[in-house]
This record gives structure tokens, sequence and C-alpha cells, in this order.
């Protein structure tokens, strides 16, 4: 019976467990049947299977509805968030207005402190910026031609040597103030670095561009664009050649006295502050110019004074940007002083044993005042080199020479040569002569003009020239010249020493090959070095530049320096204009700056 009882209920439960449950409605109450059996009640199988279906329904429609709700609300989210970040930029500069933060209060920049310049040359950016030029001055004023950049990157008369990335990445030909202007303004906004050029004459690796970007050529600003002959002055564009304005202006007998190397440009001579042969006389360029008008890094056009000879109105801005070779503007316009032509002007030539003797001549007519125009020393080499290199008619007396220049009335100029003549023989003269005529004047001053193109003609074809100069107090020259003189044997390198000897300035004409290349740097150092102890300037009219920015603290004191450069980051704080020249704006690597 037991046995029978169990195959039933077996029996039974496979009967459930392959029928399909079937529900049916009675009378608003639901049943469980099974499509064998027919046997109506509830099942636990069914109830579960139900369970899911509706759970699985439910969740379904869950999920439809929250990816509804998803897609309707992710605009307003997004505004929302939006909003929320302006609102807060907006909080956050209005707090700053109300509470700004507290400015840096150090007088001065040290190196220490700097914090390294960024720049963007990025390909595309440097493109995209050719665009922009390119509709301010025209696709014709943009250049990318290699010659082109080589140009603008160095020169072979530069005592500075530049790697090969060092060059612009295009060369832009402004013919306006205004487009200046734009240029740098889109130089700013861009982050691109900035090197002015006008001339291309300098000499310490001033127009170098150490950080790529683009150079700005002045070019096609060659214009006089005001002569006020009663007033003795003449507003020009940097890229005005002294010896064209001279020209010029000499029709109205008028002259410009400012005279370095043929080729020199206003603009470049305003950046390095230069002389040349007159400078005794009438100084330098510093005092011959009363106004400039002046692009700063951000686009800003400034204009430091106006046309008057004398004015105490405020900060002598122009006298701050003659020297600063680009690195805090860009020279558009300059108003410069005129004076008028000498009566009479002659030359006198005479050679001496030494060099020493020659020295000890210019100390006693520059301490017994005698006006001459100027005076001017070549060593015993330097008039081999003009003898060999046939750049003047006349053969020279190969011996230490001074080359005298007088200006005045015709009496007086008379009177000038007599004296010299006697202080010269005084002090073992060998030879005097001076011109007796217009032609004899131009001949005998034309020796001094070509120095430095004799010395280079002499070079041997693997050589180049280092061109570099010191300046010290009259007294010390002497002494200065032998000890330079007597260095240059030891080294066994050739050289020449030229000089501005009226006022305590010489140059050395060094010339060396690759392998002599560290030899001639000890030189300059060695040189420097001397000039600085004895109370002396590591240039007397070349700039700094590259090549004798870090003898800058030994001359005037690191805190001075850090001075120039607090300026440097308060008119260019982005370091855009020529930057590494004049003063450093990064820290040098370890072994980069030589010991002094």
């Amino acid at each position: 019976m037991s046995r029978l009882a169990s195959r039933s209920t077996h029996a039974g439960l496979r009967s459930i467990s392959v029928s399909r449950p079937c529900v049916a409605h009675v009378g608003g109450a639901r049943s469980y049947t099974t499509d064998k059996k027919g046997k109506q009640g509830s099942s636990f199988q069914g109830q579960m299977l139900e369970s899911i279906s509706s759970r699985i329904a439910r969740e379904k429609a869950e999920r439809e509805k929250f990816a509804r709700q998803r897609q309707e609300s992710a605009g307003t989210r997004r505004w929302a968030t939006t909003f929320v970040v302006l609102a807060a930029a907006g909080a956050s500069y209005y707090l700053g207005l109300q509470a700004p933060r507290d400015p840096d209060g150090s007088s001065t920049l040290p190196l220490a402190l700097t914090r390294d310049p960024k720049f963007k040359n990025d390909k595309a950016n440097l493109e995209a910026a050719w665009s922009d030029f390119a509709a301010i001055v025209g696709r014709d004023n943009v250049s990318t031609i290699e010659t082109d950049l080589e140009t603008h990157a160095n020169s072979d008369w530069s005592s500075y040597r530049s790697a090969e990335h060092e060059k612009p990445f295009m060369v832009v030909y402004p013919s306006t103030t205004e487009e200046v202007s734009k240029i740098m303004k889109i130089c700013h906004s861009r982050r691109i670095p900035v090197v002015g050029y006008s001339g291309g004459t300098s000499l310490e690796g001033h127009f170098t561009p150490t950080r790529g970007g683009i150079c700005v050529d002045f070019r096609r600003m060659d214009k006089i664009i005001a002569l006020h002959k009663d007033d003795l002055d003449v507003v020009v564009q940097p890229a005005v050649g002294w010896e064209l304005l001279n020209e010029e202006i000499g029709k109205e007998n008028l002259f410009f006295p400012p005279d370095p190397g043929p080729g020199a440009q206003i603009g470049g001579m305003i950046g390095t502050g230069c002389s040349g042969t007159n400078s005794y006389r009438y100084g330098t360029m510093r005092e011959w110019v009363i106004s400039l008008t002046v692009v700063l890094a951000d686009g800003t056009v400034i204009k430091t004074r106006q046309r008057p000879r004398k004015s105490s109105a405020g900060y002598d801005l122009t006298k701050l940007f003659i020297g600063s070779e680009g690195t805090l503007g860009l020279v558009t316009e300059a108003t410069l002083k005129l004076t008028t032509k000498p009566a009479s002007t002659s030359v006198a030539v005479c050679g001496f044993s030494s060099i020493r003797q020659a020295a000890d001549c210019v100390a006693k007519v520059v301490g017994q005042g005698v006006p001459v125009a100027a005076v001017e020393i070549l060593d015993e080499e330097q008039m081999k080199c003009i003898n060999q290199a046939g750049m003047t008619s006349k053969h020279w007396k190969e011996v230490p020479t001074l080359f005298f220049k007088f200006s005045g009335t015709e009496r007086g100029v008379k009177e000038q040569i007599q004296i010299v003549q006697e202080m010269a023989r005084q002090t073992g003269s060998r030879s005097f002569e001076f011109a007796r005529s217009e032609q004899e004047k131009a001949e005998l001053w034309s020796a001094r003009k070509e120095a430095l193109w004799s010395t280079m003609s002499v070079a041997k074809p693997d050589e180049k020239v280092w061109t570099g100069d010191v300046a010290v107090p009259m007294s010390r020259l002497p002494l200065l010249i032998e000890e330079t003189k007597d260095d240059m044997k030891k080294s066994g390198m050739y050289g020449t020493i030229v000089g501005h000897v009226g006022d305590g300035n010489f140059h050395i004409i060094l010339l060396s090959n690759p392998e002599q290349r560290h030899a001639a740097e000890e030189l300059v150092h060695r040189m420097v070095k001397r000039a600085v102890e004895l109370e002396g300037t590591v240039t007397g009219e070349h700039g700094v530049g590259l090549v004798k920015r870090d003898y800058l603290p030994h001359e005037l004191g690191e805190s001075t320096v850090d001075t120039m450069r607090k300026i440097k980051q308060a008119l260019d704080p982005l370091c855009l204009l020529n930057a590494d020249k004049v003063v450093r704006v990064q820290k040098p690597k370890p072994g980069e700056i030589p010991e002094w």
C-alpha cells in the first residue's frame, strides 16, 4: 500500500514538472491548471514564475523611464554647470578686485629669483602668425627664405658664434610705426620672441635670435621724415644710415657727429649707444638723441619727449632706451640733434717708435686741452695690414701711428696743428705730416676707416675675426694697451689694435681659427678683466650683447644688474624682446659663466 502511494505521488510530480501552467480567471479568482491533467488549484512553481516575470517587466519599464529622464535633463545639467562655473569665476574676480594681492616689494630682481621665460615657438603657432603678419605688411614683406634667416642670425664680423638653431623662423619688414605696433600685439598674444634689426653691423651677438621667433627688419623704414634747419634737429626712421644722413643735411651746411663703422644705421646706433672717431670732441650717441618713438612689448606706442633740447619733465626715458639693445622696446622714430659744419677741417698723421710713446702723446694733448676733433691710434701691425690690403693708394710706415682730426676756423686749425706737432716731437715722434688739400685729407683719414676690413683681408681661409673693445681712464690707457699687445704676442694669434684714444677707448681685432677659439675667448677675458681692475668699462661703444653680459656684475655690481633686470621685467614681463641680451633672464647652466 505504501509503495503504491509512493509511485502515485512520484507520477503526479512528474506530471507537474513537464506541463505548462495556464492561468484561468473564474469569478475574479485565479487558478492554475495543467495542460495534461486539467487540475485546478494553486501551484508554488507557477507563483514563482509569475513573480519573476513581473519583476523583469517592472525593471525594464523603470530603465526606459530613467533613460528618457536623462535625455531630457542632460541639456539642463550642462547649462547649470556652465552657469555655476561662470558664477564662481565672476565671484572670484570680484573678490580679487576687492582684496588684490600685495605687489612685489623688491626693487631689484636677482637672477636666482627669475622664472624661465616660456615661448610658443611651435610650428602651428608660427605658421598662424605668418598669416597675421602677411595681412599687416603684405605677403612679399614676410620672408622664410633660408638665406634671409641666416643673414639675420649672425655676421662674419661678429665675435659671437651662433648655433645652428639660433635663427629666426621668419623675417618681417614693416614700413610704419603702426605696423610695428600690430606686429608686437600679435607676438604678445601668441608669445613669440622678437629681435629688432637695422644695419646688422654690431659685433657682440646683439641680433642673434637665441630663442627663435621672428626678426623685425626695419629696412623699409629708411626715411628722413622732417628736417628742422632753424632748430638744428631732424626726425628720422631707424634704417637711415648715418653716412646718408650727413650727405643730405650737408646740403644745408649741417652735420650729425656720431660716426661708427660704415653701414651702421640710426636704429642700431641708438640700441648700442655707439660713438666713433668724433666722440672725443662731440660725445657719443647719448648726447645727440632728443626724443624717441618706441613700440613696447605689448604693442603700446610711446614718445619719450618733445623737440626742445632741454627738458626736466619726468624720467628721462630717452636715455633709458639708448643702449638697451632692443630689450625694452623697438625704436621706430628718432629726433636727433644737429650742429653746423666746421668752417675748416684738416688731418695729421704722426708715427712713433713704440705704442707707449704714441699713448703718451695722446695723454699730453688731452691733458693740455688742445681742442682736436678726434685722435685715433693704430699699432704697427694694423699699419702693416693696411699696406698689404692695398685699400689706400698711400704706402704707410709700419710703426705705431696717431691720426689727428682738427676742426674750427682756418686760423684755429693751423694753430692746433702746430701745437700737436710740437707735442708729438717732445714724445718721440718719428714723422709728422698733415693734409694740405681735401684729397689729402680724405686719403689720410681713410686709412683709419679701413682698419677692420684691412685686418680681415689678411685672414686665412679658416680664420674668423673677433673685434672687442674696452675703455679706461686716460692715465691707465698706455699700460692697458701694452699689456694687451704683449698678451696677443704670447698667444700665437694674430691681432691688431686701433682705438679712439682721446677718450680712453681702444679695440683689438683678433684673428683665430676654430681650434684657437677657446684661447681667443680667454685672451679677451683677460683684457676685459684688466680694464675693470683699472676702473674701466667692459665696452666703450660696441655694447654688451651676448659676449659681454656676464662681465657687467664685475663692473657695475650685482645689485645694479639686478636693477636692470627689474626694469626689463617691468617693460617686458614675458621677455619677448631680444631675450638673453645685456642681462640674463634665465639661470645659467653649470660652468657656463667663466670664472673671474
